[in-house]
């Protein structure tokens, strides 16, 4: 669409993940799904809502041919020559190398990472930009990190949204060996010390990808407001000094904000496949009941519906998300409502998992305290079927369970940090505002105490819970989606454009 006197201005995602692309964007399409977290849905969420608008949206991510269930070389032939042959008409941009085909995660636990940024990069650099020409490119992490520097070269304005903290380190001839021509904007990437001159640090000098990207890019965001002011203000020792101090000077430059991610769409109980009782607000109360006890089947716990059962959605990470505060305290909490029928569930993988399963054995608690690895289909359950929701975080840079879990009537129990901090209100069910509970010593009696007020609320009249329950499912359906915070990036890439995206 025209924009009064201007063309539609062309805006570029370079991701390595993605959930989904709309219909219309391309022959390959359907065919597009790689995630690896919340970078994969807000990326599908933000290109559809773009190109929904009917903005001139272009989206780079590598070629994940096995993913992508392109699965036979003659298949492979196939899109391949519909893709070229429709090349002028195509929104889908895929960058091609063999260290993509067959895979089946987005990323690798060893340095082989490393390649795949490279590999990426490259095409994205040598071939997309060039080729599209676009008005902003927006790039995703620390694996699209050489992206905004090359932009920055060419006068292209670019956003650098800052997903996780984690970050890789290479040299120029590194860079240059995977065929990227860095002597072209090597003034824009953030080495390791102030560099001499390009041949100097050409092979000694290290570059920090995440921070190359933070300090070539125009504009940046963090995917919660409050993490880019807890970066600001010197929180989290493990945040590196490099990566710090590019964020404090794009924020004091007034040129970083925080958006936060939202849940994928399908995560409703209206229209979840993978739970087998469907809901909504308005019929909340007898559903959940019904899948409460399709859970505590599955798990083996006892199969009470009048039991509160309180769910561990997230990855058992004693770093990040606190499962020691838990296991600190679960046989004490239970033991304290054990009349009450008490039930608590883990439906997670992780290093921390073991525990549980020994507190479990050890007090003879197999009906009460449920232990499972992680399935999708059972996760899903564990919202449906759950009244409350564990996030006790000791950081968050966003974080989706607290968004899911009020969507499907699961109240959150949530250290007060970060992402965490922006999306968990504490409940006040007399004044009818709040959709969880919050403490804010990060402790495993900061956490008891908020499971304190988590079960006060469980005990008030059944009127009572089911109106707020109600109300929160509805306010959080309005509040956590992906058109609330496509809209967030629409006005950053306005900004930045100086000019309407679409009329």
């Amino acid at each position: 669409m025209a924009t009064k006197g201007k063309r539609n201005p062309r805006i570029l995602i370079v991701t390595p993940e993605i959930t989904y692309l709309p219909e219309g964007m391309g022959n390959l399409a359907g065919k597009m799904s790689a995630k690896a977290g919340g970078m994969a849905d807000v990326s599908a969420s933000l290109v559809s809502a773009l190109h929904r608008l009917g903005a001139d949206v272009h989206v780079a991510l590598p070629h994940y041919r096995r993913m992508f269930h392109v699965e036979t070389a003659q298949l492979v032939s196939e899109e391949l020559r519909k893709y070229k042959s429709h090349l002028p008409d195509e929104r889908i941009h895929l960058a091609e190398d063999r260290c993509f085909y067959y895979r089946d995660t987005v990323y690798d636990r060893g340095d082989g990472n490393v390649k795949l940024a490279l590999a990426f990069q490259r095409e994205v650099i040598n071939n997309c930009i060039p080729y599209i020409q676009p008005d902003l490119v927006h790039c995703n992490d620390w694996m699209t990190g050489l992206v905004p520097a090359a932009a920055r070269r060419m006068g292209i304005p670019s956003l650098f949204t800052v997903h996780n903290i984690h970050t890789q380190k290479l040299n120029l001839a590194q860079i240059e060996d995977a065929g990227i021509d860095a002597a072209e904007f090597w003034q824009h990437l953030y080495f390791s010390y102030p560099p001499y001159n390009y041949e100097e640090s050409r092979n000694n000098n290290q570059i920090d990808l995440q921070a190359s990207g933070i300090f070539g890019a125009h504009f940046i965001n963090t995917v919660s407001p409050t993490f880019l002011q807890e970066i600001v203000n010197g929180w989290h020792s493990f945040v590196p000094d490099s990566i710090r101090n590019e964020i404090r000077n794009k924020f004091n430059a007034g040129c970083a904000s925080g958006i936060l991610n939202a849940p994928d769409s399908a995560d409703n109980p209206a229209i979840d496949d993978k739970i087998p009782f469907k809901y909504g607000p308005e019929n909340h109360r007898e559903m959940k009941r019904k899948n409460k006890l399709s859970l505590q089947h599955a798990l083996g716990l006892e199969e009470n519906p009048d039991a509160p059962l309180f769910f561990w959605p997230s990855r058992l990470d004693p770093v990040q998300k606190g499962p020691q505060l838990l296991t600190d305290i679960a046989y004490r909490f239970l033991s304290k409502y054990w009349d009450q029928g008490a039930q608590i569930a883990v439906i997670a993988n992780g290093p921390y998992q073991q525990p549980f399963w020994d507190i479990r054995e050890f007090h003879g608690i197999q009906g009460r305290l449920g232990v499972h690895n992680f399935d999708g289909r059972l996760s899903q359950l564990g919202f449906a079927g759950s009244d409350f929701t564990f996030m006790p975080s000791l950081f968050e840079p966003c974080g989706l369970p607290q968004m899911q879990a009020p969507i499907y009537g699961s109240l959150t129990v949530a250290h007060n940090t970060g992402g965490l901090h922006d999306t968990v209100n504490p409940l006040d069910w007399r004044a009818h505002t709040g959709n969880g509970f919050v403490f804010d010593t990060y402790d495993s009696g900061g956490l008891f105490w908020a499971m304190d007020q988590a079960m006060e609320f469980y005990m008030q009249p059944a009127d009572v819970r089911e109106a707020e329950i109600r109300r929160i499912m509805e306010e959080s359906l309005k509040r956590f989606n992906h058109e609330e915070c496509a809209k967030e990036y629409i006005k950053i890439y306005e900004q930045m454009l100086d000019r309407p995206l679409v009329a």
